[in-house]
């Protein structure tokens, strides 16, 4: 009895190492959207007056959760009963992620009309102001839903083919650290200028190295949130790219000369452009019929 006991420890510390080493390689895999997840995010939880961006960046931590925990049992189904259904989730999700670079490039390089969102404003009443936050949380859970699918399908990905039990250990640990990592990550950049702040105060009147730091805290924050943007962009279309590169089959070959890395990015830009161009298309014909 004793040595069945050892040896059932033995195989569950086995399943443990692997689960761990898996978990790695995964949250490598998915670190393309994790970046641009946390851009997002960052932009989604600025904007508040200093005391209630703890409280809403909270309130979109919980929606995350809540959404994870929506995706993940039917990613599993899926994955039990329909395995194909997983990559063809992937590749279609890779075609969203290359559209949204490459609209996030279009948006740069050609200036256009943007849709009205919520703004806080100083002169707003504090009932003007609570609506305006539940706009802004409600946008950044739907953002994160859709990010979280696909970084639950693209760690799935990588574990199609072993055990049940394997796959549910392996992309939910994947999950939690997507969630408690992006939005930890995202309080300490929406609470860098306050920090910033705080060190000016403590300085002799505003003087001194404490001031110096301190300035540079408040100065960077908007340049970190902008440059996470780009990371961001470029993230999505690399991992948009390895997602074509990898998952259809006559792009397995395709630009084989050439680091993989670029590779990846020219896939993913000349499918998001080719998404990009269809969606444009769309908006204007829908644009005159309206007018006609």
């Amino acid at each position: 009895m004793a040595s069945g006991f050892f040896a059932l420890l033995d195989d569950i510390a086995a399943l443990m190492d692997d689960v761990v080493v898996m978990s790695k390689i995964t949250t490598k895999k998915t670190a393309g959207i994790l970046g641009d997840d946390l851009a997002v995010n960052a932009e989604k939880a600025s904007g508040f007056v200093s005391s209630r961006e703890l409280p809403v960046l909270w309130a979109i931590t919980k929606g995350s959760f809540i959404n994870k925990l929506i995706i993940l049992p039917v990613a599993f189904v899926l994955s039990a009963f329909l395995p194909v259904a997983v990559t063809v989730i992937l590749v279609l999700g890779g075609f969203y992620l290359a559209y949204e670079g490459a609209e996030k490039i279009y948006e740069y390089l050609v200036p256009h009309a943007h849709e009205k969102t919520a703004q806080l404003k100083e002169e707003m009443t504090q009932e003007e102001i609570l609506e305006a936050e539940k706009s802004k949380i409600k946008s950044a859970i739907l953002t994160d839903f859709i990010l979280s699918v696909e970084i639950v399908i693209i760690a799935l990905g990588t574990v199609v083919g072993r055990d049940l039990l394997f796959q549910v250990l392996v992309v939910s640990i994947v999950a939690i650290i997507a969630t408690i990592g992006v939005y930890g990550i995202v309080a300490l950049i929406v609470r860098m200028d306050d920090f910033g702040l705080k060190l000016i105060a403590l300085s002799d009147d505003g003087k001194g190295v404490l001031a110096s730091i301190g300035r540079f805290f408040v100065n960077a924050l908007p340049w970190v949130i902008k440059s996470l943007g780009v990371i961001g962009t470029i993230a999505l279309l690399l991992v948009a790219g390895g997602i074509f590169v990898h998952n259809i089959e006559f792009l397995h070959h395709f630009l084989e000369t050439i680091p993989g890395m670029l590779r990846d990015f020219i896939v993913g830009l000349a499918f998001g452009a080719l998404v990009l161009g269809l969606v444009v298309g769309v908006k204007w014909i829908v644009s005159k019929v309206k007018k006609a």
